[in-house]
């Protein structure tokens, strides 16, 4: 199960990044915590074992894990990233995260 949330992001308010998404038993969560022409920043939160299938996007993408570990596969290569560390996923290159434990990312995508 994959749910949006809206969170309420104001330019120039500080705002705790742990506390504008919370977990949910058996889903996925996420919410735009940013999105104009040049790209978007997603904020996602993944129960344990829940995961996004293989797939591709058009422009390069930078995960930034703030809780938890998760393990991204891209173009048949693992990688297990964990809080605290960042992986780029290639434009075009296919991909699927899966969480190893609870945990959080932010997905900040570039269009170009």
């Amino acid at each position: 199960m994959n749910n949006q949330v809206d969170t309420e992001t104001t330019p120039g308010e500080v705002k705790a990044l742990s506390e504008l998404l919370q977990y949910q038993d058996g889903a996925i969560v996420s919410s735009v915590l940013l999105k104009n022409k040049g790209g978007t920043v997603t904020l996602f939160a993944f129960d344990l074992g829940e995961g996004l299938s293989e797939h591709t996007a058009p422009f390069d993408a930078l995960v930034v894990v703030t809780d938890g570990e998760a393990d991204i596969e891209i173009a048949g290569k693992n990688f297990r990233v964990r809080q605290g560390e960042t992986l780029i996923l290639p434009a075009n290159r296919p991909h699927a995260v899966r969480a190893a434990t609870k945990f959080k990312m932010v997905l900040i995508m570039i269009r170009a």
